[in-house]
């Protein structure tokens, strides 16, 4: 087997099977023999029966589900279908990411003529088509752990002494050796897995990808950044302001330090404590402003989302029918390079007309907010909702 896929689900059904279908995309066009793992963390959406409908096993073969039956973590669940992977490479992949039909051929070409390669990552976009930050990370040794928490990373952003944490001196356009890999997409040598031991399991969620970063620099394998593109939903938006997000990540930090700079940990673990109590009151404050704001103002959801969508005329009707039952208002565009009106909120695009490598490069041209559109299951999705 070339490579094993491994995905951690938790209540994102709809995007998991999008995920999914941009897999097999992207399998098809690259040749290369895969495997693929879903564990699911024991959803309440019904994650793991829509699965099975969506992919039966008699069509699916090389499709694998592990039904957790409580969320033992990101971590752990990676490890679970880690000890069934075949596969020369491991991909942990997000279930709300979509693949271009040349992501896995361009990392296992990468890996191929780089043999001293733990993990690659890839250029993320957010749903808006911007560069994630998360794509290229360097390692946080006290001091660019110190910068970031100060500020200095974000005032310095292209300083290789100060804006270290994001490395936002390198080009994004061009290939480059990094530190750390994000678990949103991270495309791992199985035998360097096999010497570091995959996942360290006390980190219940953030900070896993760091630790299993460092591990296989420290076994002397080299981490890389190579510019293919995908599109991570939820990479910039996943409530990094809420008390739960604050304390959880610079929990994993003060278990990072403990663990690999021992000497620091103690000097560390009150300016983090500060840090984590200064940020929670923050958003206790930005949660009470919102609160106070929607009170005040009239709900933005009340009003109708305008979304452009771009597919082919004969799937027009079906879609203008349901535009009062989502509460969106369309307009429909039969040419890909048609322009967007100026009161567009989402621009769509017909996953079943277009490939997911020429959306994704038309969303980082036009920086709207990204929806997809299914024709064949009336399912329109998009960061701010799903439609069906």
């Amino acid at each position: 087997m070339d490579v094993s896929i491994i995905i951690v689900s938790y209540n994102v059904r709809y995007f998991l099977r999008q995920c999914l279908e941009s897999v097999w995309n992207s399998v098809r066009k690259s040749g290369l023999s895969v495997e693929v793992f879903v564990v699911d963390n024991n959803s309440s959406d019904h994650s793991v029966g829509y699965l099975r409908a969506s992919f039966p096993a008699h069509r699916y073969p090389n499709l694998h589900l592990i039904a957790n039956t409580q969320n033992v973590g990101f971590g752990r669940a990676n490890n679970q279908a880690l000890q069934k992977a075949t596969g020369r490479y491991v991909l942990f992949l997000n279930p709300d990411t979509i693949i271009t039909e040349d992501t896995l051929s361009d990392c296992f070409g990468f890996a191929e003529s780089h043999p001293d390669t733990g993990a690659i990552g890839v250029k993320m976009l957010s749903s808006r088509g911007t560069f994630s930050l998360e794509s290229r990370r360097g390692l946080p040794t006290p001091w660019v752990a110190f910068c970031k928490m100060s500020g200095l990373c974000s005032i310095f952003p292209k300083s290789r002494w100060l804006g270290h944490y994001y490395m936002r001196y390198l080009d994004e356009r061009e290939a480059a050796e990094i530190e750390i890999v994000s678990g949103a997409f991270m495309f791992c040598n199985h035998d360097a897995l096999t010497r570091t031991g995959g996942f360290d399991e006390q980190f219940f969620m953030y900070g896993e990808d760091i630790d299993l970063s460092y591990r296989l620099l420290l076994e002397g394998y080299h981490n890389w950044y190579v510019p293919t593109p995908i599109v991570h939903y939820k990479g910039e938006s996943t409530q990094k302001g809420s008390y739960r997000y604050v304390h959880t990540f610079y929990k994993a930090m003060l278990i990072f330090f403990r663990k690999h700079f021992r000497r620091t940990s103690i000097a560390l673990t009150l300016p983090i404590q500060i840090a984590i109590i200064l940020q929670a009151l923050l958003a206790l404050l930005r949660q009470k402003v919102r609160g106070l704001v929607e009170y005040l103002l009239p709900d933005p959801d009340a009003e109708p989302l305008n979304i452009c969508y771009y597919g082919p005329e004969a799937t027009d009707a079906a879609l203008l029918e349901r535009a009062d039952v989502w509460n969106v208002r369309i307009t429909c565009h039969n040419d890909l390079e048609g322009a967007v009106p100026e009161s567009t909120h989402i621009v769509a695009y017909d996953t079943e007309t277009y490939t997911y490598g020429d959306i994704i490069r038309n969303l980082e041209a036009r920086n709207f907010e990204l929806g997809t559109y299914t024709p064949s299951r009336h399912c329109l999705i998009c960061n701010a909702r799903i439609c069906h």
